[in-house]
């Protein structure tokens, strides 16, 4: 049992982890964090910043009204999402892991599933009055390049023989155009801030299947054919396909690109972000940071995909760019951080909010002794 120490007056710390999947939103990473650190530094000024990269969790930040309808998964199975609609700004925020992510599904479905659900999200917003989609991108079960979108706003991809594709990003290779037919224009024609949590481009070694087919269930044969998938989608779609955060989301950024191009006549209309920045920026964290003693943050892993976007790598920027201490709490260490970081392994007992207690305790105890040695 850690005993509270005083050695530091009211330092101000400032909690912005990230949701950990299923198990912990941000809000209750939070919260749980704080707890632990409160436990030890009892006159702590904590702040408390939820945080999200375009995943998971991400539209539940922003302010709204909270949007509940039935839809479908990526295995094509009826659920409920929702998203959050702003009625001023006219604005609606939308992870498209809400109805096509991975917790959804029983089984991987790296060939087949599709982002379909997502679409019925995106077309019930518009009929509410949105005319901006700020689309989360991170954690989908898919790798569609968003042609499932695409069907539910009335454009079907067909093959040579004039031959709706199955769902999925397994038969994209069979790409020949697309029907325009009944698209959904009002829908396709609003402004799309696609916000994500990785630079990679859509193909290519590093690209959207190499690096997330396996994550989604797919095998090495699998990956190569939703790479020349994606490869086909974008020669057929003229988007460049080595964009930099086009592969984010199973490439979905691909098919709303060009969509918004085929209706506006240029893709001025999509805007391509770094998720972490944008919610950073829109809940004031550098504001936060920039006078805090000690910045905590939290995600389920510490990875190489870490430094391409996510939560952990913005809030430890912000962290040394205003030279406050930066401590990261995570289920697992795949890679270790920069030097001078606080570095917490979540224990493993079985509940979560008594796992991050505990990390907050322990960044705690390693921060006052940080600042002891420091002076």
């Amino acid at each position: 049992m850690v005993s509270p120490l005083d050695a530091v007056p009211s330092p101000k710390i400032v909690v912005a982890p990230d949701s950990f999947k299923s198990t912990a939103t941000a809000a209750e990473a939070a919260e749980w964090l704080a707890e632990g650190v409160r436990s030890v530094i009892r006159d702590a000024h904590i702040v408390l910043t939820p945080m999200a990269d375009g995943g998971e969790g991400t539209s539940s930040l922003f302010e709204g009204e909270r949007i509940c309808l039935p839809t479908t998964t990526a295995a094509g199975r009826l659920t409920e999402a929702e998203y959050t609609f702003h009625a001023p700004s006219k604005t609606a925020y939308i992870d498209v892991a809400a109805a096509s992510g991975l917790p959804a599904v029983d089984e991987p479905v790296p060939l087949t599933g599709d982002t379909y659900g997502t679409g019925v999200l995106i077309a019930d917003a518009q009929t509410r009055g949105a005319e901006r989609i700020v689309l989360g991108l991170g954690g989908t079960a898919t790798i569609d390049g968003g042609t499932g979108i695409l069907v539910a706003l009335g454009v079907n991809p067909l093959d040579q023989a004039g031959y709706q594709l199955k769902p999925g990003g397994g038969a994209l290779e069979q790409l020949a155009h697309f029907d325009t037919a009944k698209v959904n224009v009002p829908a396709g024609a609003v402004e799309w801030v696609l916000l994500t949590d990785t630079t990679a481009p859509a193909t290519g070694p590093q690209g959207a299947a190499h690096v997330f087919g396996p994550q989604k269930g797919a095998t090495r044969d699998n990956v190569e054919v939703l790479d020349r998938g994606l490869a086909r989608l974008c020669e057929v779609a003229d988007v460049d396909p080595a964009t930099p955060g086009l592969g984010a989301a199973g490439g979905v950024g691909i098919g709303i690109t060009w969509l918004s191009t085929m209706l506006h006549g240029d893709s001025s209309h999509v805007h391509i972000l770094p998720g972490a920045r944008v919610v950073a920026d829109s809940n004031g964290l550098a504001e936060q940071v920039a006078d805090a003693a000690l910045a905590i943050t939290g995600e389920g892993r510490f990875d190489g995909q870490t430094g391409t976007g996510k939560v952990a790598s913005v809030v430890g920027e912000l962290a040394r760019e205003a030279d406050s201490v930066f401590a990261v709490a995570a289920g697992r260490f795949d890679e270790q951080p920069d030097e001078g970081t606080i570095a917490v392994t979540l224990s493993e007992t079985d509940s979560v909010r008594e796992q991050l207690t505990q990390a907050g305790a322990e960044i705690a105890v390693a921060y006052l002794n940080t600042s002891t040695v420091q002076g």
